[in-house]
């Protein structure tokens, strides 16, 4: 039997143009979910016998109410800055350490994918996603109408939310939350990238045994890409809220002098535990879930549907050359 070729790899000209447009795609559709997540995350509302508990409904009304809808969308700049680079560095760096871990054919085991999506995750989290966090969330934290030119908050936009930062608490100030930043996007794209993985493959082999060889080489229709991206997209927000909900706290205010970041973790979860007890760490997780799940389907759809789009064009491009 003649040795299976190597798998091809998608180029980082297509992540970039890809994973681009799919993290785009993701933000505009999924933000509002994010900013109600932050703001439950960094609700300080008593917990005493007969207080009224503020679900995720309850709040994204309260911040059409007294911030216009346009408040759901703050700190949409931040995320659309980066989102780009995010993204390209996601899929770029997953498929390079997916390369370094499989085995001569390309293939990849599943502890592989995990090891590969783990690294994805802190790898993107260290150079772009908690930077463009600390602003998103300072500006996610204002209480100021958007509707109202009176209302003039603390910070403007996301570029005068960075200037003023940096300014006033310096660099590293933007890089506050980094290990936490790191281990949740590590986990989260861990899970995400095996279940997904996973799900994708099953899914090509029952296709394969209904439909022959040609089912398990082709794409999975949109459809199918949506569900089990949604799927996996729930996955991670179940195994770390507690992390980015101390996480969120922690980028939200300046540090205090002669702090260290572990003293101020701790300090933080104490403080939650203490004050409002072990449900704190979850608060957000629907809207969080909401916001992850959809948001992973939204992604995988859209970069699988323009990775088909652009390799297509390319072996075209590739046959009219050799025609020629």
């Amino acid at each position: 039997m003649a040795s299976q070729a190597p798998k091809k790899r998608t180029s980082a000209a297509t992540n970039l143009i890809a994973g681009g447009g799919a993290g785009m795609m993701e933000a505009l559709v999924c933000h509002p979910l994010d900013t109600i997540k932050v703001r439950m995350q960094l609700s300080r509302r008593a917990r005493a016998p007969g207080a009224k508990k503020r679900g995720f409904v309850a709040t994204g009304a309260e911040i059409v109410k007294r911030e216009s809808p346009l408040g759901l969308y703050k700190g949409l700049g931040a995320v659309l800055t980066g989102i780009i680079p995010k993204m390209a560095i996601r899929f770029t760096s997953y498929e390079w350490y997916k390369q370094l871990l499989s085995d001569a054919e390309g293939n990849v085991t599943g502890s592989g994918t995990f090891f590969a999506g783990l690294a994805a995750g802190v790898t993107e989290a260290v150079a772009v996603v908690t930077p463009m966090e600390v602003v998103k969330i300072r500006l996610q934290a204002q209480h100021h109408s958007m509707s109202d030119p009176l209302d003039v908050p603390k910070y403007r936009n996301a570029a005068h939310a960075a200037y003023t930062v940096v300014k006033e608490e310096g660099f590293g100030a933007l890089y506050r939350g980094v290990s936490l930043t790191a281990l949740r996007q590590g986990t989260n794209q861990a899970v995400n990238f095996t279940a997904y993985s996973y799900l994708k493959t099953t899914l090509q082999n029952y296709q394969s045994d209904k439909l022959g060889a040609e089912g398990a080489a082709s794409n999975l229709p949109g459809w199918q890409t949506s569900i089990i991206g949604l799927i996996s997209g729930a996955m991670g927000p179940l195994s770390n809220a507690p992390i980015d909900t101390i996480k969120t706290r922690l980028q939200k205010t300046p540090a205090e002098p002669g702090q260290t970041a572990i003293q101020r973790i701790t300090a933080i979860g104490a403080d939650m535990f203490k004050q409002e007890g072990p449900k704190a760490f979850y608060k957000g997780i629907t809207p969080r879930i909401m916001r992850v799940a959809p948001g992973q389907a939204v992604t995988f759809t859209v970069y699988e549907y323009l990775k088909g789009v652009i390799e297509k064009g390319r072996e075209m491009k590739e046959a009219n050359q050799y025609e020629e």
